[in-house]
């Protein structure tokens, strides 16, 4: 067997055996790939500024037991009021069916547990789980799977597999809450989630990355999301993991003919984080709106790394970032569009600016266009600046404290994006989370 101690992420999984031989070819595949790659330096692109010492430090192991500890009442804390959605809860990366309230699902949706259906049906996603995800970031069928992604493939145990048949509509949002609760030992959960949605089929996902406590703790989750002609999906993303935590996404998104999605992507919390987010367009007049907010203050680092590739012709993308910078926050953003030789008329806009409130923190920001085609309307932009003073001596003299002028023009700047969220609800509770942060932030 290959010795994944090497790199430093051996003690991340366990040895297991499925139900189905393809899984378990395709684990081995990607421990072989694990045991070779080594730890990703600031010599590779993609890692160029961030450093994975802080997470080697920490000796993570899987989750082996599930939580049945927890009751109802104990989300009470975590929960939005008056939210109405479909809730899904995972407890450490298990499906928590007595936390969870899916209620009434309307005919062609289904929602499932992937631990469950890999018992009893692995035929049923075997098509989604052996798809090469790896290919959508690196643009050929042959390159190994990026490190966090072969990790989730060898060992994830659970997720959620949400299924839309042709033309099927969700009124009310899927809630997908991802719950970390403290144990002896530093763990780390690795979830595999498959959205599927077939041709013309609608929803909204809000998904939620919350813990009870400061425990230190890893989630590695990978998001598989597939849209079929017309079909569209708004996806709202909330992180506001422990103090202490360490957060990767990887979100893969296949998108066919007329496909709309629409994702928001909320960083507050954890103590580093980076989510990668990788589309691939299959159709044409297919459009993808990325939209981000993110805080880093004291103590934390949060990193964001897009990958867009117009692989068909007329098709259109949008990447709009936002960053609030305090304290000794450190940020990164790296968003690359790429416009292959034949997507001719493609529309693709990039933005990302960041709010600097002390001299202590720090932002790295490399928006990119890689563009193949001639007949093409590509743009992109970035800044990074301060609060005008003008403006704070203005609410100043009014009488209004230092540090809630600051929450109030930050709360400006970080509006934009914030009224992008579909729920009025949602859109107070980040607005209300976003203040308490800046409010407390100390002033240089």
């Amino acid at each position: 067997m290959t010795d994944l101690t090497a790199n430093g992420f051996g003690s991340w999984l366990v040895d297991s055996v499925s139900h189905a031989d393809w899984l378990d070819d395709q684990r081995r595949l990607s421990r072989a790939q694990i045991g070779e790659q080594g730890i990703p330096t600031s010599k590779q692109e993609d890692w160029r500024y961030t450093s994975l010492k802080g997470l080697l430090e920490q000796c993570f192991t899987p989750v082996d037991e599930t939580i049945t500890a927890l009751a109802p009442d104990d989300l009470e804390d975590i929960l939005i009021p008056g939210l109405d959605s479909h809730r899904i809860v995972l407890v450490n990366g298990r499906y928590a069916p007595d936390l969870s309230m899916p209620g009434e699902i309307p005919k062609g949706v289904r929602f499932d547990s992937l631990r469950t259906l890999l018992d009893t049906d692995p035929d049923a996603v075997r098509d989604h789980l052996n798809r090469p995800l790896s290919a959508l970031r690196a643009g050929v069928e042959d390159e190994p799977q990026p490190l966090f992604l072969a990790l989730n493939t060898a060992g994830f145990d659970d997720g959620l597999v949400v299924r839309l048949e042709r033309a099927a509509m969700l009124e009310r949002p899927i809630e997908l809450i991802h719950l970390s609760v403290g144990m002896d030992e530093p763990r780390v959960a690795q979830p595999r989630h498959l959205i599927i949605l077939g041709e013309g089929a609608q929803a909204i996902l809000i998904e939620r990355y919350v813990s009870l406590g400061d425990s230190i703790y890893c989630t590695n989750a990978v998001l598989d999301i597939s849209l079929g002609c017309d079909a569209i999906l708004r996806h709202e993303r909330i992180q506001m993991e422990s103090a202490n935590a360490f957060h990767l996404t990887g979100l893969y998104l296949n998108q066919d003919a007329g496909s709309h999605y629409q994702g928001v992507n909320i960083g507050l919390g954890a103590r580093w984080s980076r989510t990668d987010l990788v589309t691939d367009f299959r159709g044409e007049h297919a459009r993808c709106e990325l939209q981000g907010l993110y805080l880093a203050g004291d103590r934390q680092f949060m990193d964001y790394h897009l990958d867009v590739t117009h692989s068909v012709p007329r098709c259109t993308s949008r990447e709009n970032f936002k960053g609030i910078l305090y304290g000794r926050g450190r940020a990164v953003f790296d968003g690359n569009v790429v416009v292959a030789r034949h997507a001719q008329k493609s529309d693709a806009a990039m933005s990302n600016r960041n709010l600097m409130l002390s001299e202590s923190a720090e932002v790295d920001t490399k928006p990119q266009l890689d563009i193949h085609a001639d007949d093409v309307k590509c743009s992109h932009g970035t800044t990074v600046g301060q609060l005008e003073p003008e403006m704070l001596f203005y609410l100043r003299s009014r009488g209004i404290s230092a540090a809630l002028a600051r929450r109030m023009l930050c709360l400006g700047f970080a509006g934009e994006i914030i009224q992008t969220l579909s729920s009025e609800l949602l859109r107070e509770h980040v607005s209300g989370q976003v203040g308490q942060r800046l409010e407390s932030a100390p002033l240089d």
